[in-house]
């Protein structure tokens, strides 16, 4: 994830095919990493499963999410999710198969709260939305200190209408390791499936 290194913005757009956006029938998700200017980083697609898991779970259904290049088919990074009904969680791995983290959801009364755990010896960040601010998420270190945040863009009326295909803007410090910043951007997948995937007519 090379290209991670010296950027410190984002967009992660979801691509959505034309017939399940007339027909309603969820597909596997698919999105385009890129910079601010519109160029393609990367590329992220939701591993096939079972239809009858996809139907039944929905957005809470578990995932594999892979990352790449776009170029080849060499996966760069791998997003899995195990099914919980609320401490929602995901692993994030490397093209070794080495696991650079967690993000998982952690008990809050008043806002939603992610942590962020990079492992034994490095630093936890959190990843928090309050009630009153529901489509942005803030990246903060174990200070409370702001460090970046996570944005979902309105699309439009006729998109927010009839599609749950979402945009998201990611903010973070340019000096971040390319370790951290990838799995932050895995809590990006795990935001969209949780809180925007059921949107429009479903």
């Amino acid at each position: 994830m090379e290209k991670l290194e010296a950027v410190s913005d984002l967009v992660v757009r979801q691509r959505k095919e034309l017939t399940e956006i007339i027909t309603g029938f969820e597909t596997k998700n698919t999105y385009s990493i890129e910079d601010v200017h519109g160029q393609q980083l990367y590329v992220a697609a939701e591993a096939s499963g079972s239809i009858v898991i996809r139907i039944l779970l929905r957005s809470l259904r578990p995932f594999t999410i892979g990352i790449f290049s776009g170029t080849n088919d060499t996966m760069l990074l791998k997003i899995t999710r195990s099914f919980r009904w609320y401490f929602h969680h995901v692993e994030v791995k490397d093209h070794q198969d080495q696991l650079l983290g967690v993000i998982e959801r952690q008990f809050s009364m008043l806002n939603r709260k992610y942590l962020v755990s990079q492992g034994v010896g490095r630093e936890d960040y959190y990843i928090e939305s309050p009630i009153l601010s529901p489509w942005t998420f803030y990246i903060k270190n174990s200070d409370g200190v702001e460090q970046g945040k996570i944005t979902k863009k309105w699309g439009g009326l006729v998109k927010e209408t009839i599609s749950n295909a979402d945009d998201f803007g990611v903010t973070w410090p340019a000096q971040w390791d390319k370790s951290l910043k990838s799995l932050v951007l895995g809590a990006v997948f795990l935001i969209d499936f949780i809180y925007f995937e059921n949107r429009g007519h479903r």
